[in-house]
């Protein structure tokens, strides 16, 4: 196993696994420039942390920041929350690419991505097809090392972060308990904090160039110790 390399973009930091996966980059050495919507003040306080309020449409991102070695993107909406579908895509189809496209021309070689669980570009769900757009879209970027993580429904607590629940989670929640081992792992909700972790860690793998990582590959790497 390698390292990542020494500074990292992290974009959705004060999302669910955004926020989870700023704990993991912070338990390792590395420098962390958190790319946010807006300032957040209950984000861990570190001297390898900086926080950077961007406009994720801007076409200078690349020159506003600090060149990263990996970027990881835990960008997302949904549409209901976004207002429409075109509000939708702007988030978790365009943002996330001109993050991903700013990285790489700063000279950032890995990409780390957190995606859904039936992303598909031919998927005839609207949202499905936009993940699936999405990781298509990164996938002509040129990333030495791309990563995309596809979980099931998230477990943790959105309101400790000052978002609305989801309805999906919400039932997520409820069959994680005595009837999660009857759910096949790769349909199983799964906490934010494992999807964190797994992607902190295949990212920190050498190889292969582009890693496609189910909910229950995520669930079985994010479990380890």
């Amino acid at each position: 196993m390698t390292h990542l390399s020494h500074r990292v973009w992290l974009a959705g930091a004060g999302g669910l696994v955004g926020r989870a996966l700023l704990d993991e980059l912070l338990s390792q050495p590395l420098y962390v420039e958190a790319l946010m919507r807006r300032e957040r003040q209950d984000l861990p306080p570190s001297d390898r942390l900086s926080q950077h309020c961007v406009d994720f449409s801007a076409r200078d991102l690349a020159a506003r920041l600090p060149a990263p070695d990996a970027v990881f993107i835990c960008l997302g909406t949904t549409i209901k929350q976004a207002g429409s579908q075109q509000a939708f895509k702007t988030v978790d189809l365009d943002a996330v690419l001109n993050t991903a496209r700013a990285a790489r021309q700063a000279g950032a070689r890995r990409c780390g991505v957190v995606s859904a669980l039936g992303a598909s570009p031919g998927s005839s769900v609207f949202y499905n097809r936009i993940k699936g757009e999405m990781e298509s879209g990164l996938r002509e970027l040129g990333f030495e090392r791309l990563v995309i993580a596809r979980p099931s429904l998230l477990l943790g607590d959105r309101a400790a972060l000052g978002q609305p629940e989801r309805a999906g989670e919400r039932w997520a929640s409820r069959l994680s308990g005595p009837f999660s081992g009857l759910i096949p792992k790769r349909w199983r909700p799964i906490e934010a904090r494992t999807v964190a972790r797994a992607l902190r860690l295949a990212m920190a793998q050498p190889g292969p160039a582009l890693s496609v990582l189910e909910s229950g590959e995520l669930l079985d790497l994010g479990s380890t110790t």
